[in-house]
């Protein structure tokens, strides 16, 4: 058993909890908008076609934003199609997943899906195909109160009051080639700039986000970002980030250590944001949207889109089943969001429904959570108030990609008014356990409320529509506290919470 301890103080504050740390992400790809969360003939579906049991399932999973449509989805995206009589709605290709959209859900379905879910819908503009005016209309459809072209058709279908969406994604992605009008990091630059000018002269309070890299293996990565924070530094107030993560080749040891790549990822736009900031003798700090992570496996064949003349409706794609080693990765991957609150003021898990998702369905059938969905759901409901700075004395274990790493990564929150303290934890050992002993002397009389953790002999299990509850988070018999110490073992490969409170 390798010993580790992790000293915590309420003196060390990174920063506050927030909220949009724990967004998601619904995207026109696949099943999950259409038999995910709009599926009309489904026995819980109300009188919009959403299925109840993925509202009761969002709520549960503790989301608090929804990033939407896109995604890839959003580079050819006329967002006009998808409003008014469902009826006279035309059929698009999307070019992105190479499949047909009928547009039966659109903006205003979609913000009465965000209404009923409570979470804040946050909007991208489509900067691949189209540009300033494009982006302008959906704004004055969303947030103008009425007496002008398209606030007054929001009202005509249905939307009386405006739906005043405060944050916004300045496109998708620009960087990759992949992107339908993929751009240099001057040529998006300088579109993002006049386009939240623009939408500034509407409405000066809004929250805007311009494209970062898509990972951070990207050739341009780091460039890039100086480039385009060059041009949008006074008129933005985010950066986005996106990394996916998976086990490569094998390597089960490099893709429990993850959260390294991320670390980095979000350390080094932060440096880069930096340094604009001082060159360009900026008072504000640009802070990370990091509006897409997950574990996705983009080699498996669910992840390869239709071809030739097949461009079918909502089509299985990127419907990963994630098992118990992915679901440790994703509750370390917001260890590392939460470790960098200073810096990280949003993120989306993407996606939410069958599409690399932590809730999966059945059309018109039954629904189940995958492995993925408890840290998240946890760490979601548990975290609050401070994120604090942790003292970690760890042993080292040795991976193929990253070198040696800390078996032990933890966070800890601390709610001030109510006393309550969490420890996150991950045991990234593929073999050994890990004995942890916790230094609470910060925190005097604290008692143990619960302490659960998500492992199992087999890390590949995955979970069903028969049997998603097998292998949920179980209660850890050998967590105990005395004379302001707690002590825990974390089996390998293994994810864990503790949970604290005033005596």
């Amino acid at each position: 058993m390798l010993p580790a301890s992790v000293t915590v103080d309420p003196a060390f504050v990174v920063g506050p909890v927030r909220r949009r740390t724990f967004g998601s992400f619904v995207e026109h790809l696949g099943r999950c908008v259409y038999t995910g969360i709009h599926d009309p003939g489904h026995p819980t579906a109300d009188a919009d076609g959403f299925r109840g049991d993925v509202l009761e399932l969002t709520r549960e999973l503790g989301v608090s934003t929804v990033r939407y449509p896109g995604g890839n989805f959003v580079s050819g995206y006329r967002w006009e199609d998808a409003i008014g009589p469902v009826e006279q709605r035309p059929r698009r290709l999307d070019l992105a997943w190479h499949s047909t959209e009928p547009n039966l859900v659109g903006v205003d379905e979609f913000m009465r899906w965000a209404a009923k879910a409570a979470v804040e819908p946050m909007m991208a503009v489509n900067l691949g195909t189209r540009g300033v005016q494009e982006a302008l209309d959906l704004l004055e459809y969303c947030n103008v109160p009425g007496g002008t072209e398209w606030s007054d058709r929001r009202r005509a279908n249905g939307a009386e009051d405006p739906y005043r969406v405060r944050m916004w994604c300045l496109g998708n992605e620009m960087d990759g080639p992949w992107q339908i009008g993929h751009k240099t990091a001057e040529e998006y630059g300088r579109l993002a700039a006049e386009t939240a000018r623009a939408m500034r002269m509407v409405d000066p309070d809004l929250e805007l986000v311009a494209c970062g890299s898509s990972n951070s293996g990207m050739p341009t990565f780091g460039e890039w970002e100086r480039v385009v924070l060059t041009e949008t530094y006074e008129h933005v107030d985010h950066i986005s980030a996106h990394a996916y993560y998976w086990e490569q080749d094998g390597d089960l040891a490099s893709f429990l250590a993850s959260a390294v790549d991320m670390d980095y990822f979000i350390e080094s736009v932060a440096a880069t944001a930096d340094a604009v900031r001082a060159a360009g003798k900026h008072a504000k700090r640009i802070h990370i949207s990091f509006d897409e992570w997950n574990v996705w496996y983009q080699k498996r064949a669910e992840s390869r889109p239709p071809s030739g003349d097949d461009w079918p409706v909502a089509p299985v794609l990127l419907e990963d089943r994630y098992n118990v080693a992915d679901a440790v990765v994703v509750g370390n991957l917001l260890i590392s969001l939460l470790r960098h609150t200073d810096r990280v003021h949003a993120a989306s898990l993407a996606q939410l429904v069958n599409v690399i998702a932590p809730i999966m369905t059945e059309p018109g059938g039954r629904i189940w959570k995958q492995t993925i969905f408890h840290p998240f759901a946890l760490t979601s409901n548990h975290a609050k108030g401070e994120v604090l700075r942790l003292a970690v004395d760890s042993p080292l274990v040795e991976t193929a990609r990253f070198g040696e790493v800390q078996a032990l990564d933890a966070v800890a929150t601390h709610d001030p008014e109510s006393g309550d303290l969490v420890v996150l934890a991950t045991n990234r050992s593929v073999t050994d356990d890990v004995a942890l002993d916790v230094d609470l002397r910060g925190f005097p009389g604290l008692r143990l409320v619960e302490a659960l953790t998500l492992a199992n002999p087999d890390h590949t299990w995955t979970a069903t529509a028969d049997d998603d509850a097998s292998v949920a988070p179980r209660a850890n018999t050998t967590a105990k506290v005395a004379d302001d110490r707690a002590h825990v073992e974390l089996p390998p490969v293994s994810w864990s919470i503790l949970r604290l409170a005033r005596s």
